[in-house]
């Protein structure tokens, strides 16, 4: 097996993470893994704010959880038993969970592929993180950290165009050592249709 199936099949959502910072050098080749993702076009409209300023990520984490609106998980319905998502325990806040490095994808409002850019920019970087040693995480419906005063603020000191919306953000950081790697989940059956 090539070192990119191998990759692929070994990366994982991570929810829980080291506080030390992703170094310079394996953040610039995340970045650049990002920017040469496939995108409609090739317009390469998606852009990339990275966040590393811990107050800034704790408080857009929690208007993010506090203005995302979902059911939560019951029963034997989570989303991760090993690593609970925001979705599956009511006691998470952050919905960052206190990542070092937070970005942020935006795409043009009135461009109808942004959503799609923007997750093929994630999964490039996904990938790029986990043959890194880093750890990756990425959680939809972006434009909720940004829905009250201080998330409006935030974008303006970004100087993020009044165009463009945030789609998602990328977590990274280094997994916390106790945590065992996460299992992967069985492949469901019959999802491959051929003709």
């Amino acid at each position: 097996m090539n070192e990119v199936m191998k990759t692929i099949l070994h990366r994982r959502a991570v929810r829980r993470f080291q506080q030390r910072q992703v170094a310079e050098d394996a953040l610039e080749q995340i970045l650049e893994a990002g920017l040469y993702a496939p995108s409609a076009g090739g317009r390469q409209g998606v852009l990339f704010a990275v966040c590393q300023d811990r107050q800034v990520n704790e408080r857009l984490g929690k208007n993010k959880r506090a203005n995302s609106h979902f059911r939560m998980a019951s029963g034997g319905n989570c989303i991760s038993r090993e690593q609970p998502s925001i979705a599956d325990d009511p006691k998470l806040t952050n919905a960052f969970y206190d990542a070092p490095t937070v970005i942020t994808l935006f795409a043009p409002k009135n461009f109808l592929f942004g959503p799609e850019d923007c997750a093929v920019a994630a999964e490039n970087m996904m990938l790029a993180a986990d043959s890194l040693g880093v750890g990756s995480c990425y959680i939809g419906q972006g434009w909720t950290a940004f829905s009250d005063p201080y998330g409006q603020e935030i974008l303006r000191q970004w100087n993020i165009r009044p165009d463009y919306y945030a789609v998602m953000q990328l977590l990274l950081g280094y997994p916390r050592p106790e945590d065992e790697h996460p299992t992967p989940k069985r492949r469901k059956e019959g999802r491959i249709l051929r003709f």
